[in-house]
C-alpha cells in the first residue's frame, strides 16, 4: 500500500513537471532573451520583461492545450482505473 502511494506521488510529480514545462521553459528563455537585451542596451526597467512573458506564457497555453489535456485525463483515467487494485489491497 505505500509503494502505491509513493508511485502516485511521483506520477502526479511528474505530470505536473509535464504539463507546466511548456510555459516554465517559455517564461525562462523570454526572461534570459530580455536580460541580454537590456544589458546590451543599458535599460534597467524591471517591469520590461512582464509583458512578453504573460505573452509567451498565453501562446503556450494556447499552442499546448491539447497536449496537456490528453496528458492530464491520461493520469487521471489511470487512477481511477488502479482503485480496484487499491481497495484490494494487491
Amino acid at each position: 500500500m505505500d509503494g502505491f502511494a509513493t508511485e502516485i506521488a511521483g506520477q502526479a510529480i511528474k505530470t505536473a513537471l509535464m504539463v507546466a514545462s511548456p510555459m516554465l521553459l517559455g517564461a525562462l528563455f523570454t526572461g534570459i532573451l530580455i536580460s541580454i537585451f537590456q544589458a546590451v542596451t543599458q535599460i534597467n526597467e524591471q517591469t520590461l520583461s512582464f509583458i512578453p512573458k504573460i505573452l509567451v506564457i498565453v501562446g503556450a497555453l494556447v499552442i499546448f492545450a491539447p497536449w496537456m489535456s490528453d496528458t492530464i485525463t491520461t493520469f487521471t483515467r489511470e487512477l481511477y482505473i488502479d482503485i480496484p487494485r487499491v481497495v484490494s489491497g494487491r
